[in-house]
């Protein structure tokens, strides 16, 4: 193997990626760069700065990328209205185009030999971190500890945190949380442990960003969405920068119970695992988008669009992000949103999120050949019966024959 003199690690400050730090600078015997992105996971991250510093690493990036992970994969991704499995948002799998995307830019920029990351080697995350990786930076050598080492068990990573000195919060070392949890501005994903067995309820203790349906407040709230060009730009009449948008939609949402999933999905790898995910603010955006374009949308444009949502998804969840094919289906699905402009207000009530209105200056909706009164010649119902006859032709010769055939 080609030596490594320098690797760019995706850093969060916790227990792996300390513990796969000081591995890298031992086993490859390589300077470590070190990446930490607030993509709105709620945590300060000032101590990874510090934490890295101790353990002698020079150069350390910590960066704000809230309002670039909204803006240029969030908004696009709810563009295509995309649900993985017709029901996860997609919260943990659009992060991670974005972190490999700085990952790459920063060991261009380092002049780095590789790349690591903590994601294990039974997950999704493997695959969306280094299939980014590669469609960016071709030649880039990527370093997955998990797929290396013997440090199978939060057991040995202790140990190994102890023999190196490696500082460990004293919440980690009790256990923590009896589940694995990943955050961002989007949603709140919660696997293993005690979530292992699909047949058990979440215990209501494991949500953060909601409270439970059934103590939200008892009268619903009214929330007006503004849309320009399918991207949200307003909520009840006050204009916010896109991180801020979705901040305020799942504060909104949380509040309401809006947003809880528990779902057994189809890993890419291969397996099956269950997830718990909160995505309140997410929800309230798919169904008020939903809603905007029922108006603004031509029938088969919106029926092309559903038709290719499924793919889209699976690219996002696949971790294909970067590919030829999403970048093509980004254009034509960008391209639908043109005069997908107006308002929508939605009920929130006890989990539930109910559109109540929605208005659109370039709305499709003609009031006068809809109406069930007197349209005044707009439509000639007379028209129907021909439609309707030119439609069933291929039913009737095929009827016919049928027929034919049972006679003789």
């Amino acid at each position: 193997m080609p030596e490594v003199n320098k690797v760019v690690l995706a850093y969060s400050g916790g227990l792996d990626t300390s513990v796969i730090l000081k591995w890298l600078q031992d086993t490859y015997r390589c300077e470590v760069v070190t990446f930490t992105a607030d993509i709105g996971q709620g945590e300060e991250l000032e101590p990874a700065r510090a934490k890295a510093r101790q353990l002698g690493v020079r150069s350390i990036y910590v960066e704000d990328l809230r309002e670039e992970f909204v803006r240029d994969f969030v908004f696009p991704m709810f563009r295509a209205n995309a649900l993985y499995e017709g029901e996860y948002l997609l919260g943990t799998s659009i992060a991670r185009p974005l972190i490999a995307k700085r990952l790459v830019e920063i060991a261009q920029r380092e002049n780095a030999d590789a790349i690591s990351h903590g994601a294990t080697g039974k997950g999704n995350d493997q695959v969306r971190f280094e299939l980014g990786a590669y469609a960016l930076m071709p030649n880039v050598r990527i370093i997955a500890p998990w797929r290396e080492w013997d440090l199978v068990s939060r057991e040995k990573l202790l140990a190994y945190a102890d023999q190196h000195g490696i500082p460990v919060d004293f919440k980690k070392r009790q256990g923590e949380a009896p589940y694995s949890m990943d955050a961002n501005l989007l949603h709140i994903s919660y696997e293993g442990g005690v979530l292992e067995d699909p047949s058990k309820e979440p215990d209501e203790s494991i949500w953060r960003l909601t409270v439970s349906p059934e103590k939200a407040p008892d009268q619903p709230e009214y929330v007006e969405l503004e849309f320009e060009r399918g991207d949200p730009v307003a909520v009840n009449g006050k204009r916010l920068a896109p991180h801020a948008l979705l901040a305020e939609l799942n504060r909104l949402g949380g509040k309401h119970g809006v947003g809880r999933l528990d779902l057994v999905e189809n890993r890419y790898v291969g397996m099956k695992s269950r997830g718990c995910y909160e995505t309140p603010g997410g929800t309230i955006l798919l169904r008020a988008h939903r809603a905007i374009e029922s108006l603004t949308l031509d029938r088969e444009v919106a029926h092309l669009k559903d038709d290719l949502m499924p793919r889209y998804a699976s690219l996002i969840y696949y971790g294909y992000w970067w590919s030829p094919e999403r970048r093509a289906l980004q254009v034509l699905i960008d391209h639908t949103q043109q005069n997908v402009n107006g308002k929508v207000v939605v009920k929130l009530f006890k989990g539930n999120v109910t559109v109540t209105s929605r208005t659109s200056p370039e709305s499709l909706f003609d009031t006068r050949i809809v109406t069930f009164e007197d349209d005044a010649g707009a439509y000639d119902q007379a028209d129907a019966g021909g439609f309707i006859k030119l439609n069933a032709l291929r039913m009737r010769i095929a009827a016919g024959k049928s027929g034919r055939r049972g006679n003789g």
